[in-house]
């Protein structure tokens, strides 16, 4: 998933997400790499984050793997990453399955 243009919320994308230089995202990003050469303010769950020479990022990461390329901008807070993006996937999925067979009893 590519993101060009403006953006507040939460983004959930198994994969990737790439945040352009035109692209600007105030929220929660969960996924397994973000690629930033835009903007991102808020809290990010990623297995692995680059933050290109253009890409700001201010908030709070959780990662195991951040690389910052010269030119591009962190102010926050870093920290490892607490759960894998798919393993949280498939505990979220046995959530809903454990909820909709106990509302069915």
């Amino acid at each position: 998933m590519q993101i060009d243009g403006h953006v507040e919320g939460q983004i959930d994308a198994i994969k990737q997400i790439k945040i352009s230089e035109s692209g600007k995202v105030l929220g929660e990003i969960n996924t397994e790499k973000l690629i930033i050469n835009g903007h991102f303010e808020g809290i990010c769950y990623a297995t692995y984050i680059e933050i290109l020479s253009c890409g700001r990022v201010s908030g709070t990461v959780y990662s195991d793997n951040l690389s910052i390329e010269p030119g591009g901008k962190f102010t926050g807070i870093t920290n490892p990453a607490e759960k894998n993006v798919a393993q949280q996937e498939a505990l979220d999925l046995d959530e809903k399955v454990t909820l909709i067979s106990s509302d069915a009893v």
